[in-house]
């Protein structure tokens, strides 16, 4: 499958038009074996035509301008309704602008090929959607695997070639988790590198916007497009890398085929020269306490959900609900409290990993479960806490993160998670780019 720095690569050289790519991933979308109907609540009728017209006058507006790209369901679109994964907000106003994110993708000339479901108003690591169905997992289909959450629809439209790359968003692991649990690359930039005008909110404090694609460059050429300011892609020598492994936390519970490809990778790694370092970092064992009754996600989703939540609770799907209402119960002295315990803690763990270019650990710690398996409602709150377990760290962080593929072909997808502290983003992503090569060398 071509991935989108493939494709833009193709179009620089003239070896390809636009309309070709934007054509394959509507006949994807709409192709009655595959899901298109569950991974998009909106389709649009993208073409490739003028940006072909571009392309061929040598005045193209970007290097992705014609590229199908999807946007997820909470981003707004003028005159459309911001539906969020809900059907509380079906009967809402429609959108007076785009998103700062949709005219950025459009003045780049994107093929916005629609806008893919998620979970309920994007609180849940699972990708499970009752109200619009969930999008299975593209590994072993036939047993109905979860995609991960919440940009569920993002990940198998790009896993199944319905777009070439994905604007999501992450506010515990919503890009990483699904990038990881799909076999693809998930960005999460520093937050305030892209601009969040027109995005429906969770975690003010917590909420970034990143994407999903195939590898790391298509991944830092879509956030090139969408952010502020594009970053520095850089060829590194891992033999001058020095990574961190924390062994508190995130390498609790990991399923057999998780350990097996995180070794796997650690050692890939040690070959190609890298210093990999073992550290407590017993700071990743506060969190348990700052998230107890719901931390800071709970107390401001409760701020935009309060009215609603109360007065249409059976709206809402029940799992959502119940991690909504956890923020009922924290006060205005609550939430000063956690953010200033916030506060504190970023700066003993930006000490900590101050001599280190990046901190490693598994994206998640399970492989995808099926979505009968979490018909429980216990089960589903465990998994669901697994799964952003390990993510989340670097949303209180207010970190970047990517998570890359790192499970040999053919076996259940794991990621590998490299990540850094505050506006380290290009090193980050420059370092991931040499992790991946790594990793691709003995695949």
């Amino acid at each position: 499958m071509t991935t989108l720095w493939q494709a833009s690569q193709q179009l620089q050289s003239g070896d390809a038009m636009p309309e070709a790519f934007t054509e394959s991933a509507l006949r994807a979308a709409q192709n009655p074996e595959q899901q298109g109907s569950l991974v998009f609540t909106q389709r649009y009728a993208a073409s490739g035509s003028a940006a072909n017209a571009r392309w061929q006058a040598k005045q193209a507006l970007s290097a992705i301008d014609g590229l199908p790209i999807s946007i997820k369901d909470l981003f707004d679109v003028q005159g459309e309704v911001t539906t969020a994964g809900s059907r509380l907000l079906a009967d809402a106003p429609v959108a007076t602008a785009n998103a700062s994110v949709v005219d950025k993708l459009l003045l780049a000339g994107a093929a916005i090929v629609g806008k893919t479901t998620m979970t309920e108003f994007a609180f849940s690591g699972l990708g499970i959607n009752p109200h619009y169905g969930t999008p299975v997992n593209p590994w072993q289909r036939e047993q109905q695997r979860i995609p991960g959450g919440s940009s569920s629809g993002a990940a198998v439209a790009v896993a199944e070639g319905m777009c070439l790359g994905a604007v999501g968003t992450d506010t515990g692991g919503s890009v990483r988790i699904p990038a990881a649990l799909c076999g693809l690359t998930g960005f999460k930039p520093t937050a305030e590198r892209i601009n969040q005008t027109g995005t429906l909110p969770l975690s003010t404090s917590l909420d970034s916007i990143g994407v999903i694609a195939d590898d790391v460059r298509s991944c830092w050429l879509l956030d090139s497009v969408i952010a502020d300011r594009p970053l520095d892609l850089q060829s590194l020598d891992l033999r001058n890398a020095r990574f961190a492994v924390p062994q508190t936390r995130v390498l609790d519970n990991l399923d057999q085929h998780v350990a097996q490809a995180w070794q796997r990778a650690i050692t890939l790694l040690k070959q190609a020269g890298a210093t990999v370092l073992d550290i407590i970092l017993p700071e990743l064992d506060e969190l348990n306490a700052m998230n107890a009754r719901g931390g800071i996600t709970a107390y401001e989703a409760w701020q935009w959900h309060k009215k609603t939540a109360q007065a249409q609770p059976e709206a809402y799907d029940p799992q959502v609900l119940v991690r909504v209402q956890r923020g009922s119960h924290l006060t205005e002295q609550d939430a000063t409290e956690l953010y200033q315990q916030r506060a504190a803690w970023q700066q003993r763990i930006n000490a900590a990993l101050g001599d280190f270019d990046a901190l490693l650990m598994p994206t998640v710690p399970l492989v995808a479960p099926t979505i009968a398996s979490l018909n429980d409602a216990q089960r589903y709150m465990e998994i669901n806490a697994l799964m952003l377990r390990n993510p989340s760290i670097i949303n209180m962080l207010d970190g970047c993160a990517l998570s890359l593929p790192c499970h040999q072909p053919g076996s259940a997808p794991v990621g590998l998670s490299l990540a850094s502290i505050h506006g380290d983003d290009a090193s980050l992503i420059s370092w991931s780019l040499a992790v991946e090569t790594a990793l691709n060398r003995r695949s």
